[in-house]
Protein backbone atom coordinates (compact mmCIF):
# COMPACT_ATOMS: atom_id res chain seq x y z
CA UNK A 1 0.00 0.00 0.00
CA UNK A 2 2.00 3.50 -0.88
CA UNK A 3 0.36 6.63 0.10
CA UNK A 4 0.15 9.13 -2.62
CA UNK A 5 0.88 12.91 -1.26
CA UNK A 6 -0.44 15.73 -4.13
CA UNK A 7 0.79 19.62 -4.32
CA UNK A 8 -0.26 21.70 -2.03
CA UNK A 9 1.11 22.06 1.68
CA UNK A 10 4.44 21.05 1.75
CA UNK A 11 4.51 17.73 2.41
CA UNK A 12 7.12 17.01 5.12
CA UNK A 13 7.82 13.35 4.56
CA UNK A 14 10.79 11.58 6.93
CA UNK A 15 12.91 9.21 4.72
CA UNK A 16 13.24 6.14 7.56
CA UNK A 17 17.01 5.66 8.91
CA UNK A 18 17.94 8.56 8.05
CA UNK A 19 17.75 12.66 9.52
CA UNK A 20 15.90 14.06 6.08
CA UNK A 21 12.56 15.09 5.86
CA UNK A 22 11.50 15.62 2.09
CA UNK A 23 9.69 18.90 1.50
CA UNK A 24 8.34 18.85 -2.33
CA UNK A 25 9.85 17.41 -5.68
CA UNK A 26 9.88 19.25 -8.94
CA UNK A 27 10.82 17.95 -12.87
CA UNK A 28 14.14 19.77 -13.48
CA UNK A 29 14.21 20.77 -16.88
CA UNK A 30 16.92 23.22 -16.57
CA UNK A 31 19.62 21.29 -16.13
CA UNK A 32 21.70 19.41 -18.41
CA UNK A 33 19.84 16.43 -18.41
CA UNK A 34 16.13 16.13 -17.02
CA UNK A 35 15.85 15.17 -13.08
CA UNK A 36 13.31 15.06 -10.41
CA UNK A 37 14.99 17.85 -7.79
CA UNK A 38 13.61 17.16 -4.13
CA UNK A 39 13.38 19.83 -1.65
CA UNK A 40 14.36 18.91 1.73
CA UNK A 41 15.80 19.57 5.26
CA UNK A 42 18.98 16.87 6.47
CA UNK A 43 21.60 17.03 8.95
CA UNK A 44 24.25 18.02 7.60
CA UNK A 45 26.93 15.72 9.01
CA UNK A 46 24.93 12.99 7.84
CA UNK A 47 25.51 12.88 4.70
CA UNK A 48 22.96 9.97 4.06
CA UNK A 49 22.82 8.17 0.68
CA UNK A 50 19.36 7.47 -0.93
CA UNK A 51 17.64 5.42 -3.70
CA UNK A 52 15.09 6.80 -5.47
CA UNK A 53 11.44 5.48 -6.69
CA UNK A 54 9.61 6.80 -9.25
CA UNK A 55 6.43 6.09 -10.39
CA UNK A 56 6.24 5.88 -14.25
CA UNK A 57 3.62 4.74 -16.23
CA UNK A 58 2.68 3.13 -13.67
CA UNK A 59 6.28 1.29 -13.14
CA UNK A 60 8.06 1.81 -10.20
CA UNK A 61 11.84 2.31 -11.37
CA UNK A 62 15.03 3.37 -9.72
CA UNK A 63 18.23 5.40 -9.58
CA UNK A 64 20.28 6.89 -6.82
CA UNK A 65 19.96 10.31 -5.78
CA UNK A 66 22.98 12.55 -4.85
CA UNK A 67 22.37 15.12 -1.65
CA UNK A 68 23.75 18.83 -2.21
CA UNK A 69 23.75 21.17 0.68
CA UNK A 70 22.83 24.84 0.11
CA UNK A 71 25.78 26.56 2.09
CA UNK A 72 23.69 29.15 3.19
CA UNK A 73 22.98 27.50 6.84
CA UNK A 74 23.89 30.02 9.38
CA UNK A 75 25.82 27.39 11.41
CA UNK A 76 22.74 25.34 12.41
CA UNK A 77 22.93 21.62 12.44
CA UNK A 78 20.47 21.31 9.80
CA UNK A 79 20.06 22.88 6.54
CA UNK A 80 18.54 22.65 3.17
CA UNK A 81 19.84 20.71 0.74
CA UNK A 82 18.41 19.41 -3.01
CA UNK A 83 18.37 15.98 -3.64
CA UNK A 84 18.70 15.05 -7.10
CA UNK A 85 17.27 11.95 -8.84
CA UNK A 86 18.19 10.90 -12.44
CA UNK A 87 15.32 9.70 -14.50
CA UNK A 88 15.96 5.88 -15.17
CA UNK A 89 15.87 4.98 -19.43
CA UNK A 90 12.59 4.37 -19.78
CA UNK A 91 11.05 6.93 -17.43
CA UNK A 92 10.47 10.72 -19.39
CA UNK A 93 7.68 11.97 -17.28
CA UNK A 94 7.24 10.44 -13.75
CA UNK A 95 4.66 11.50 -11.90
CA UNK A 96 5.60 10.45 -7.90
CA UNK A 97 8.83 9.99 -6.42
CA UNK A 98 9.57 8.23 -2.96
CA UNK A 99 13.01 8.37 -1.40
CA UNK A 100 14.52 5.39 1.26
CA UNK A 101 18.57 5.32 2.43
CA UNK A 102 20.34 3.52 0.19
CA UNK A 103 21.07 1.06 2.76
CA UNK A 104 17.87 -0.35 3.03
CA UNK A 105 17.79 -3.98 2.29
CA UNK A 106 15.71 -5.28 -0.87
CA UNK A 107 13.54 -7.49 1.77
CA UNK A 108 13.17 -4.58 4.53
CA UNK A 109 11.56 -2.41 0.97
CA UNK A 110 9.02 -4.87 0.46
CA UNK A 111 7.60 -4.08 3.69
CA UNK A 112 7.61 -0.37 3.60
CA UNK A 113 4.91 1.62 3.37
CA UNK A 114 6.57 4.20 0.74
CA UNK A 115 4.98 7.67 0.78
CA UNK A 116 5.22 9.37 -2.59
CA UNK A 117 5.57 12.83 -3.19
CA UNK A 118 3.70 14.35 -6.22
CA UNK A 119 6.02 15.48 -8.96
CA UNK A 120 5.58 18.98 -9.62
CA UNK A 121 6.51 21.42 -13.32
CA UNK A 122 5.60 18.78 -15.36
CA UNK A 123 5.40 21.53 -17.80
CA UNK A 124 7.73 24.39 -19.08
CA UNK A 125 6.38 27.68 -19.36
CA UNK A 126 8.31 30.62 -21.25
CA UNK A 127 5.81 33.29 -22.04
CA UNK A 128 2.45 33.03 -20.75
CA UNK A 129 1.96 33.03 -17.29
CA UNK A 130 -0.91 33.24 -14.34
CA UNK A 131 0.86 35.90 -12.48
CA UNK A 132 2.64 39.05 -13.44
CA UNK A 133 4.11 39.56 -9.59
CA UNK A 134 4.08 36.69 -6.84
CA UNK A 135 5.37 37.93 -3.49
CA UNK A 136 6.31 35.38 -1.21
CA UNK A 137 6.10 36.01 3.12
CA UNK A 138 8.43 32.97 4.33
CA UNK A 139 7.70 31.89 7.63
CA UNK A 140 4.88 33.59 9.56
CA UNK A 141 5.21 32.61 12.99
CA UNK A 142 2.83 33.90 16.41
CA UNK A 143 2.26 36.53 13.63
CA UNK A 144 -0.20 39.00 15.07
CA UNK A 145 0.14 42.34 13.04
CA UNK A 146 -3.22 42.61 11.55
CA UNK A 147 -3.69 46.62 10.39
CA UNK A 148 0.27 46.17 8.69
CA UNK A 149 -0.46 42.86 6.72
CA UNK A 150 -3.72 44.33 5.40
CA UNK A 151 -1.97 47.64 4.24
CA UNK A 152 1.24 45.67 3.16
CA UNK A 153 -1.52 43.60 1.03
CA UNK A 154 -3.14 46.16 -0.20
CA UNK A 155 -0.17 48.30 -0.88
CA UNK A 156 1.46 45.32 -3.34
CA UNK A 157 -2.35 45.26 -5.40
CA UNK A 158 -1.54 48.75 -6.16
CA UNK A 159 1.83 47.86 -7.37
CA UNK A 160 0.87 45.55 -9.80
CA UNK A 161 1.09 42.56 -7.69
CA UNK A 162 -1.66 39.50 -8.20
CA UNK A 163 -0.99 36.76 -6.34
CA UNK A 164 0.78 36.56 -2.01
CA UNK A 165 2.51 33.31 -1.05
CA UNK A 166 2.52 32.91 2.71
CA UNK A 167 4.43 30.22 4.79
CA UNK A 168 2.45 30.17 7.97
CA UNK A 169 3.72 28.27 10.92
CA UNK A 170 0.98 29.94 13.23
CA UNK A 171 -1.34 33.31 13.58
CA UNK A 172 -3.77 34.92 15.41
CA UNK A 173 -7.08 34.51 15.26
CA UNK A 174 -7.55 37.92 13.94
CA UNK A 175 -4.88 37.64 11.05
CA UNK A 176 -6.39 34.44 10.39
CA UNK A 177 -9.72 35.87 9.30
CA UNK A 178 -7.27 38.51 7.36
CA UNK A 179 -6.00 35.23 5.65
CA UNK A 180 -9.11 33.58 5.23
CA UNK A 181 -10.71 36.27 3.00
CA UNK A 182 -7.74 37.31 0.99
CA UNK A 183 -7.44 33.53 0.39
CA UNK A 184 -11.23 33.81 -0.49
CA UNK A 185 -10.50 36.30 -3.38
CA UNK A 186 -7.68 34.39 -4.82
CA UNK A 187 -5.04 37.15 -3.65
CA UNK A 188 -3.30 34.81 -1.16
CA UNK A 189 -2.20 31.01 -0.83
CA UNK A 190 -1.33 29.77 2.88
CA UNK A 191 1.33 26.79 3.02
CA UNK A 192 1.11 25.49 5.91
CA UNK A 193 4.43 25.64 7.19
CA UNK A 194 4.86 22.34 10.04
CA UNK A 195 8.89 21.99 10.52
CA UNK A 196 8.28 22.91 13.79
CA UNK A 197 6.61 19.50 14.50
CA UNK A 198 9.64 17.59 13.08
CA UNK A 199 12.81 20.09 14.15
CA UNK A 200 13.76 22.47 17.19
CA UNK A 201 13.63 25.50 14.85
CA UNK A 202 15.44 28.58 15.61
CA UNK A 203 13.44 32.00 16.11
CA UNK A 204 16.70 34.35 14.73
CA UNK A 205 19.14 33.72 12.27
CA UNK A 206 21.72 33.48 15.23
CA UNK A 207 22.09 30.02 16.56
CA UNK A 208 24.12 31.82 19.46
CA UNK A 209 21.01 34.18 20.06
CA UNK A 210 18.32 31.03 19.44
CA UNK A 211 19.75 27.40 19.56
CA UNK A 212 18.10 24.87 17.68
CA UNK A 213 18.49 22.45 14.52
CA UNK A 214 17.53 24.72 11.73
CA UNK A 215 17.89 28.64 11.01
CA UNK A 216 14.25 30.58 11.69
CA UNK A 217 11.68 28.14 10.84
CA UNK A 218 13.12 26.87 8.12
CA UNK A 219 12.92 29.78 6.03
CA UNK A 220 15.83 28.89 3.49
CA UNK A 221 13.81 25.65 2.76
CA UNK A 222 10.55 27.69 2.00
CA UNK A 223 11.67 30.02 0.11
CA UNK A 224 13.48 27.51 -2.54
CA UNK A 225 10.31 25.51 -2.45
CA UNK A 226 8.18 28.99 -3.51
CA UNK A 227 10.66 29.74 -6.27
CA UNK A 228 10.03 26.13 -7.68
CA UNK A 229 6.46 25.81 -7.27
CA UNK A 230 6.19 29.45 -8.85
CA UNK A 231 8.69 29.13 -11.42
CA UNK A 232 6.52 28.26 -14.31
CA UNK A 233 3.49 30.44 -12.84
CA UNK A 234 5.11 33.92 -12.21
CA UNK A 235 6.75 36.10 -14.26
CA UNK A 236 8.25 37.54 -11.46
CA UNK A 237 8.49 36.75 -8.08
CA UNK A 238 9.54 39.39 -5.17
CA UNK A 239 11.21 37.95 -1.91
CA UNK A 240 10.81 40.27 0.78
CA UNK A 241 8.89 40.23 4.59
CA UNK A 242 5.42 41.70 5.14
CA UNK A 243 7.20 44.53 6.97
CA UNK A 244 8.97 45.49 3.89
CA UNK A 245 7.37 47.38 0.79
CA UNK A 246 9.78 48.02 -2.63
CA UNK A 247 8.60 51.23 -3.62
CA UNK A 248 9.72 53.05 -7.24
CA UNK A 249 10.43 56.43 -6.99
CA UNK A 250 9.80 57.54 -10.77
CA UNK A 251 7.31 55.64 -11.81
CA UNK A 252 4.06 54.15 -9.84
CA UNK A 253 4.16 50.66 -10.32
CA UNK A 254 6.64 47.21 -10.69
CA UNK A 255 4.81 47.27 -14.02
CA UNK A 256 6.70 50.10 -15.21
CA UNK A 257 9.33 49.89 -12.95
CA UNK A 258 10.84 45.97 -14.45
CA UNK A 259 10.88 46.89 -17.99
CA UNK A 260 13.11 50.01 -16.85
CA UNK A 261 15.39 47.61 -15.13
CA UNK A 262 15.47 44.94 -17.46
CA UNK A 263 16.41 48.11 -19.79
CA UNK A 264 19.56 49.65 -18.18
CA UNK A 265 20.29 46.76 -15.49
CA UNK A 266 19.62 43.34 -18.35
CA UNK A 267 17.53 40.90 -18.24
CA UNK A 268 17.22 37.64 -16.72
CA UNK A 269 18.63 39.51 -13.62
CA UNK A 270 17.95 39.15 -10.24
CA UNK A 271 17.38 42.91 -8.65
CA UNK A 272 18.41 43.89 -5.14
CA UNK A 273 16.61 46.64 -3.66
CA UNK A 274 18.64 48.66 -1.04
CA UNK A 275 16.90 48.52 2.48
CA UNK A 276 16.09 51.55 4.48
CA UNK A 277 14.89 51.11 8.38
CA UNK A 278 11.52 53.24 9.13
CA UNK A 279 11.65 52.45 13.00
CA UNK A 280 8.00 52.09 14.42
CA UNK A 281 9.35 53.75 17.83
CA UNK A 282 8.90 57.20 16.54
CA UNK A 283 5.62 58.70 14.80
CA UNK A 284 7.31 62.08 14.04
CA UNK A 285 4.85 64.73 12.14
CA UNK A 286 5.89 64.88 8.35
CA UNK A 287 7.61 68.85 7.24
CA UNK A 288 5.02 71.73 7.32
CA UNK A 289 4.39 71.35 3.56
CA UNK A 290 2.91 67.70 3.92
CA UNK A 291 -0.63 66.79 5.71
CA UNK A 292 -1.26 63.34 6.89
CA UNK A 293 -4.31 61.96 5.35
CA UNK A 294 -7.04 61.21 8.04
CA UNK A 295 -6.64 57.33 10.09
CA UNK A 296 -8.96 57.90 12.90
CA UNK A 297 -10.99 54.51 11.73
CA UNK A 298 -7.54 52.02 12.25
CA UNK A 299 -7.01 53.00 15.77
CA UNK A 300 -8.21 50.15 17.63
CA UNK A 301 -7.09 47.71 15.15
CA UNK A 302 -3.82 45.96 16.49
CA UNK A 303 -0.87 46.13 14.63
CA UNK A 304 1.38 48.97 12.84
CA UNK A 305 0.03 51.97 10.61
CA UNK A 306 2.46 52.47 8.14
CA UNK A 307 1.43 56.22 7.35
CA UNK A 308 2.50 57.26 10.33
CA UNK A 309 6.11 56.45 9.83
CA UNK A 310 7.99 58.10 7.36
CA UNK A 311 11.30 59.54 9.05
CA UNK A 312 13.92 56.75 7.63
CA UNK A 313 17.46 56.11 9.12
CA UNK A 314 20.40 57.38 7.11
CA UNK A 315 21.68 54.75 4.56
CA UNK A 316 24.80 52.64 5.70
CA UNK A 317 27.47 51.30 3.52
CA UNK A 318 27.70 47.86 5.66
CA UNK A 319 25.83 44.88 4.84
CA UNK A 320 22.42 45.86 3.51
CA UNK A 321 19.58 43.49 3.89
CA UNK A 322 18.34 44.10 0.85
CA UNK A 323 15.87 42.02 -1.17
CA UNK A 324 14.97 41.01 -4.82
CA UNK A 325 12.66 40.57 -7.80
CA UNK A 326 13.63 37.91 -10.26
CA UNK A 327 12.78 36.42 -12.95
CA UNK A 328 11.91 32.35 -11.00
CA UNK A 329 13.68 30.68 -13.82
CA UNK A 330 17.23 32.45 -14.43
CA UNK A 331 17.48 31.07 -10.43
CA UNK A 332 18.14 27.48 -9.15
CA UNK A 333 18.78 28.50 -5.20
CA UNK A 334 17.73 31.49 -3.37
CA UNK A 335 19.18 33.01 0.22
CA UNK A 336 17.51 35.14 2.49
CA UNK A 337 18.75 38.22 0.71
CA UNK A 338 19.67 37.41 -2.69
CA UNK A 339 20.55 33.80 -4.42
CA UNK A 340 23.52 31.32 -4.47
CA UNK A 341 22.81 29.99 -7.51
CA UNK A 342 21.62 31.83 -10.90
CA UNK A 343 22.37 32.33 -14.64
CA UNK A 344 22.82 35.87 -14.98
CA UNK A 345 23.71 36.89 -11.48
CA UNK A 346 22.45 39.96 -9.65
CA UNK A 347 22.33 43.98 -10.03
CA UNK A 348 21.92 46.41 -7.61
CA UNK A 349 19.04 49.07 -7.99
CA UNK A 350 19.44 52.92 -7.65
CA UNK A 351 18.11 53.57 -4.93
CA UNK A 352 16.40 57.30 -6.65
CA UNK A 353 14.59 54.58 -8.99
CA UNK A 354 13.31 52.13 -6.35
CA UNK A 355 14.08 51.20 -3.24
CA UNK A 356 12.61 48.82 0.05
CA UNK A 357 10.96 50.46 2.94
CA UNK A 358 11.64 48.36 5.93
CA UNK A 359 8.81 49.15 8.79
CA UNK A 360 9.02 47.89 11.89
CA UNK A 361 10.42 48.16 15.77
CA UNK A 362 14.27 48.73 15.84
CA UNK A 363 14.59 49.18 19.85
CA UNK A 364 17.80 46.87 20.01
CA UNK A 365 19.70 49.62 17.70
CA UNK A 366 17.80 52.64 19.50
CA UNK A 367 18.45 54.87 16.39
CA UNK A 368 18.31 58.68 17.53
CA UNK A 369 15.33 60.60 16.38
CA UNK A 370 17.48 63.65 15.33
CA UNK A 371 19.13 61.67 12.86
CA UNK A 372 16.32 60.03 10.87
CA UNK A 373 15.39 61.63 7.36
CA UNK A 374 11.84 62.02 6.96
CA UNK A 375 10.63 59.90 3.14
CA UNK A 376 6.83 60.16 2.41
CA UNK A 377 6.77 58.23 -0.65
CA UNK A 378 4.29 56.19 0.81
CA UNK A 379 1.80 59.15 1.16
CA UNK A 380 1.40 59.22 -2.54
CA UNK A 381 -0.58 55.72 -2.64
CA UNK A 382 -2.42 56.82 0.12
CA UNK A 383 -5.78 58.40 -1.30
CA UNK A 384 -5.81 54.75 -2.82
CA UNK A 385 -4.73 53.06 0.00
CA UNK A 386 -6.81 54.10 2.49
CA UNK A 387 -10.34 53.37 1.15
CA UNK A 388 -8.78 49.61 -0.04
CA UNK A 389 -7.49 49.36 3.36
CA UNK A 390 -11.19 50.29 5.23
CA UNK A 391 -13.50 47.75 2.53
CA UNK A 392 -11.20 44.85 3.51
CA UNK A 393 -11.39 45.78 7.33
CA UNK A 394 -14.97 45.83 6.78
CA UNK A 395 -15.29 42.97 4.94
CA UNK A 396 -13.05 41.33 7.44
CA UNK A 397 -15.69 42.29 10.28
CA UNK A 398 -13.41 44.89 11.95
CA UNK A 399 -14.61 47.72 11.00
CA UNK A 400 -18.09 48.82 11.27
CA UNK A 401 -20.42 48.93 7.61
CA UNK A 402 -20.46 52.48 7.39
CA UNK A 403 -16.21 53.54 8.21
CA UNK A 404 -15.30 56.06 5.39
CA UNK A 405 -13.59 58.25 7.97
CA UNK A 406 -10.52 59.22 4.97
CA UNK A 407 -9.90 61.87 3.18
Amino acid sequence: QHTVLQGGPASLVRVRGTKTLLISAYLEHQTNKKEVRVISVALRSERAAFRCHLLCQGKLLVSDGVIDFHKDHFGFPYGTADIMCPLPPGCETPTNISLTSAGSKPEELDHLDLEFLEIQNQKTETDSFQYKFTVCFSTMYEFTNVLQLVQSLEMLQLLGVNRVVLYKTSCSADVQRVLDSYTENGLVEVIPWSLSKYLTVSRKADPNKSPGDLHYFGQIAALNDFLYRYRYRSRYVALHDVDELILPQSVDRWLELLPLLEKTLGADKCYQFENNWFPIEFELPPPMSQTLPRQDQWKNISGVNILTHLYREPSTTTFNNFKIIVDPRAVFRLTVHGVLQSIKGCAWVDRNVARMYHIKSRAEVNPNPERLIYDGRLLDYSTRLIPAVDRKLRRSGFLPGNSTNYT
